[in-house]
């Protein structure tokens, strides 16, 4: 965690679909970031993966940012940027549109909820900083919640959440996951699919990933884990198995990933990650 980014807890209230409230400072994120390579991953500051949506007022744009496959660039912005965090799988019922829709891609508000999204955007623009920000956005998803508690989809897919829960813990196949729930296979993928906005097995991935990234932001500098017992504790097969995932999922080594990690966060130990190319303290 660094002086320019911060988490907090959500109200009680959200705690169930929400993991976090958050805000970064200008400072957060170089004005000027180096363009990528061809075949190379961001040399900016990225997002990596982490199966969730997010709510975020970032340069001047209220916007949902959807479920990442790989890294995506975050933003340069003159102001504070704020957001809510919804847990994987939560936030199409919240926001109204399917997971599959927001998968890779960065959406105004306004796109998706017309008229209202105009107004709260206005209404975000004329707040007046951070908190006054984050204090409208959480107000806003509290009555939007409210407003669907009478549906049955108010709350997300209860399969869904269970199947998360029980991914999150690591070493759970698939068929055996879909069985406990009573269900198929193509159907876990199909509910996943619209509100996760991948399969199963790619969220498993995922959160095997921020497992790793954990482990190595809890590992201690001056006695280092190995990469091999590191993978190992976050659930992979062997240290080649995490090297390509890492790859796969990040566009970045392994080894790049621990050197950057290993002192200390660039702003968070898991999940919706923005990772620094050259020093920790993004």
């Amino acid at each position: 965690m660094t002086a320019t980014y911060r988490e907090l807890p959500p109200p009680a209230a959200l705690a169930e679909r929400v993991a976090c409230l958050w805000w970064r400072d200008p400072g957060a994120v170089p004005e000027e970031p180096v363009p990528a390579t061809a075949g190379e991953p961001p040399a900016g500051h990225v997002v990596l993966p982490d199966g969730c949506i997010d709510l975020v007022w970032s340069a001047g744009t209220l916007l949902v940012a959807g479920p990442d496959t790989g890294p995506a660039p975050v933003a340069a912005s003159a102001e504070a940027a704020v957001g809510i965090r919804f847990r994987p799988g939560a936030g199409p019922a919240v926001l109204g549109e399917s997971a599959l829709a927001l998968r890779d891609r960065r959406v105004p508000v306004v796109d998706l909820w017309g008229r209202e999204g105009r107004d709260l955007q206005e209404r975000t623009a004329e707040s007046e900083g951070a908190t006054a920000r984050l204090e409208l956005l959480v107000d806003v998803v509290e009555r939007r919640i409210a407003a669907g508690d009478g549906r049955a989809s108010a709350g997300g897919d209860p399969l869904v959440s269970a199947a998360v829960t029980a991914l999150g813990g690591g070493g759970t196949a698939i068929g055996e996951l879909a069985a406990a729930l009573a269900i198929s296979e193509r159907q876990l993928r199909r509910r996943f699919h619209d509100h996760v906005g991948y399969g199963p097995k790619t969220l498993d991935r995922v959160l095997r990933l921020q497992r790793f990234l954990a482990a190595v932001a809890a590992d201690d500098p001056a006695s280092p884990t190995t990469l091999a017992a590191l993978a190992a504790e976050a659930g992979y097969a062997d240290q080649a198995h995490l090297a390509r995932e890492a790859r796969a999922l990040t566009g970045d080594t392994a080894t790049a990933l621990a050197a950057r990690w290993r002192p200390a966060p660039p702003l968070r130990a898991a999940g919706r990650i923005a990772a620094a190319p050259a020093s920790p303290g993004a």
